[in-house]
């Protein structure tokens, strides 16, 4: 006889705090590392139709790294649903003018689009400098490999 798998249940989730620092970490490394957290796949006890995941803090997302020639090729559209409302920005104007919403776009990618996805999105703390203010939470530290 084969013994059941654990299935975690909502109310006996334990979340953890992790700050990490994006200082010369690649921008998809970091990405599917803190995606992997905030679903709770980093556990044991993960569950896949629950909210299992972590809460994390990135600093320095204005210090991300960007490997080859995406600076200049890579290309961020924006559509405000209007004619001729289309807006482009390079990742070189991202990581100068918008590092928090690159960082957050290519975690957000990485997550499921569905409800479930979109709870997990909020357990997300971007801040460009190395400044943030969840120290009450007592956040461990955590690289990315």
């Amino acid at each position: 006889m084969m013994k059941n798998s654990y299935m975690q249940k909502k109310e006996e989730v334990v979340r953890d705090w992790y700050v990490i620092d994006a200082k010369d970490v690649v921008l998809g490394r970091l990405a599917s590392h803190v995606a992997n957290i905030l679903r709770g796949k980093h556990k044991p006890t993960y569950t896949p139709n629950i909210d299992c995941g972590d809460y994390v803090i990135i600093v320095n997302a204005s210090k991300v790294n960007l490997t080859g020639n995406k600076l200049t090729d890579k290309i961020y559209y924006d559509h405000s649903g209007y004619t001729g409302g289309l807006r482009e920005r390079t990742a070189r104007e991202m990581v100068e003018n918008y590092p928090v919403e690159m960082v957050e776009r290519a975690i957000k990618g990485m997550l499921p689009k569905t409800r479930l996805g979109r709870q997990m999105y909020k357990k997300l703390f971007v801040y460009a400098g190395e400044e943030h203010p969840h120290t009450a939470q007592q956040p461990k530290e955590m690289k990315v490999k």
